[in-house]
């Protein structure tokens, strides 16, 4: 686990899996072999995931050096899932260029949103690649929680600066910006994906260490469920690090 981040990614992959299966389910048919675009992939867990699955994927990733560590994961498995799951090395906000209006059942942009100036023109494109009935998974920082990481951590400078702000540095020191859930809802209202469902991610275990390696799987099960459950009840879900929203396509 240690490559893709250590506990607090683990907890980040797993619940994000359980939400989207969760949609998927109540959105098409058992057993539909669906399209999946998956816009800034990264290492390619959640696209793989659904390749395993039986789904027909494509990842679309900017960097080439997470091209190289997605590519290299897949050759590693049968030929049933590579054949599957297609990469492309591209920018989330050229889609269009790449794919034709209505090409997939379910998009996917988890992680990327943060580092998009114009973020309303990028969803407004993801959603155009949705066909009729299409999911459109989003996965952003959460602006109205800010000020919860640098508050648990005693920071109080970085605290109250939080509370009146969207932009805030990553752990990767790269000045970014937080999204709030009523303007990505209005957003989706506006390009015809209304918001239909929405989570939180990372309620308790936000400020793990980086180094912080999951426990046992008897214990990373309770912690996991304690975190399924605190992402899908208020008030907890909206002080989580991350909103997962799924908006649907009219």
């Amino acid at each position: 686990m240690k490559g893709l981040g250590g506990l607090r990614n683990t907890v980040r992959q797993e619940l994000v899996a359980r939400q989207l299966d969760e949609q998927i389910a109540a959105r098409f048919p058992v057993g539909q072999r669906l399209r999946v675009l998956d816009v800034g992939m990264g290492q390619g867990t959640q696209a793989l995931r659904l390749a395993r699955a039986g789904h027909s994927v494509t990842g679309l990733e900017s960097d080439p050096g997470m091209l190289a560590v997605a590519r290299e994961t897949l050759a590693t498995e049968p030929a049933g899932i590579r054949e599957r799951f297609r990469m492309i090395e591209g920018d989330g906000r050229d889609t269009g260029v790449h794919f034709l209006p209505g090409a997939f059942d379910v998009v996917l942009c988890h992680g990327v949103l943060m580092y998009v100036e114009d973020r309303d023109a990028m969803l407004a494109g993801l959603a155009r690649m949705l066909a009729p009935g299409g999911l459109l998974s989003l996965l952003v920082r959460n602006a109205d929680a800010l000020a919860m990481r640098p508050g648990l951590a005693g920071d109080w400078p970085t605290t109250m600066a939080a509370f009146d702000s969207d932009a805030y540095t990553n752990r990767l020191g790269l000045p970014v910006r937080a999204d709030r859930l009523a303007s990505l809802t209005a957003t989706l209202a506006g390009i015809a994906a209304p918001l239909h469902a929405w989570y939180g991610v990372r309620v308790f275990t936000d400020n793990a260490p980086d180094e912080a390696e999951p426990p046992a799987a008897d214990e990373l099960e309770r912690l996991l469920a304690a975190e399924d459950r605190a992402g899908r009840t208020d008030p907890y879900r909206a002080v989580a690090a991350l909103l997962h929203l799924c908006g649907v396509r009219g």
